[in-house]
């Protein structure tokens, strides 16, 4: 009887401890592993993570983490203690397209949703002044009736925009030849000298060069995706469906845990997080750099997330048709 009461009384003593560990949770820096180079997208992270440091009452760096596609940052976080004291900037490339691809070993229920934070959508543009076709479905009648000939670029081969645009060319039946790019800037050249016929253009190149590119096609539902390059038409405004919704056919991330996290501290980030991402002065800031606040919270992580993964495989198969096409034209 004796041993029990002692051990009862270190259980409470072990429980009691670790409810206050909870409640004084965070009492140090939280980190944001960023899975890319610095850059545009880095400095939204900041601007989320800033906001996020400020209701927590800590400092949360955004650590530089690049390499293998963005699972070398997945790894390094999920090599790290299930503390809370590290969070992991989920893009869509190493969560749900590695995986996907083969190239990661897990899949995006293997973590634990904070809040999602931003997506930038991709579009299709064209050279200023482009005189061929004035619109994306023209682009796409003369695609049609002149297989192959279309040249484009996604920067390099077999990314997320190349999967994005192969998708799109085969549900209009058109076969065009993509060109593979060491940067994108290249490949805007190459656009703007005639080189390419359209080309993927993301919304950082947009605005900093506006008076370069007509943009034909904005690749995404989201009205703010739409704004951010100034009205131009979106996949909303087709007459064909694509196959394409929600999250899937841009860039985006969700903030997330290890998922052994405590649900004690997790809430805590989830709490601090929904509300910086509703603040005005932290929406106003991502919309300026081009990309969309999104408002989701950790409970519709999985019926968010979910749908992604299955269209991705859908556009792995434009990839494969693709390819598939232009060998029966040579």
């Amino acid at each position: 009887m004796r041993l029990r009461r002692i051990f009862s009384a270190s259980i409470a003593a072990v429980v009691m401890m670790t409810s206050t560990a909870f409640a004084d949770f965070p009492e140090r820096t939280v980190e944001n592993v960023f899975p890319w180079s610095a850059g545009t997208a880095m400095s939204v992270s900041q601007i989320i993570a800033k906001a996020l440091g400020e209701e927590l009452g800590v400092s949360v760096p955004v650590v530089s983490t690049p390499g293998a596609a963005g699972t070398k940052a997945f790894i390094t976080s999920m090599n790290r203690p299930a503390d809370g004291y590290t969070i992991i900037d989920g893009y869509v490339a190493p969560l749900v397209l590695q995986p996907v691809l083969g190239n990661a070993d897990w899949s995006f229920k293997d973590f634990k949703p904070l809040h999602a934070a931003v997506s930038n959508a991709f579009s299709i543009g064209v050279k200023k002044g482009e005189t061929r076709w004035s619109t994306f479905e023209e682009l796409m009648e003369y695609g049609k009736a002149n297989p192959g000939k279309l040249r484009y670029s996604s920067g390099s081969r077999n990314n997320l925009p190349h999967m994005v645009i192969a998708k799109v060319l085969q549900s209009y039946g058109v076969v065009a030849q993509n060109i593979p790019y060491k940067t994108d800037g290249d490949a805007r050249k190459d656009l703007k000298a005639g080189v390419l016929d359209f080309s993927f253009i993301n919304v950082g190149a947009y605005l900093q060069d506006k008076d370069g590119f007509e943009i034909l096609l904005v690749l995404s539902e989201l009205p703010g995706a739409k704004a951010s390059y100034d009205g131009a038409p979106s996949i909303t405004d087709l007459d064909i469906e694509l196959g394409l919704s929600g999250l899937a056919p841009m860039g985006w991330t969700w903030w997330l845990v290890h998922k052994d996290t405590p649900d004690d501290v997790a809430d805590v980030l989830r709490a601090a997080m929904k509300t910086a991402m509703a603040r005005e002065d932290v929406k106003e800031q991502i919309s300026r750099v081009g990309f969309v606040p999104l408002e989701w919270d950790h409970t519709q992580y999985e019926e968010i997330v979910g749908p992604v993964a299955g269209q991705l495989g859908a556009m792995g198969n434009a990839l494969k048709w693709e390819e598939d096409e232009l060998k029966k034209l040579k």
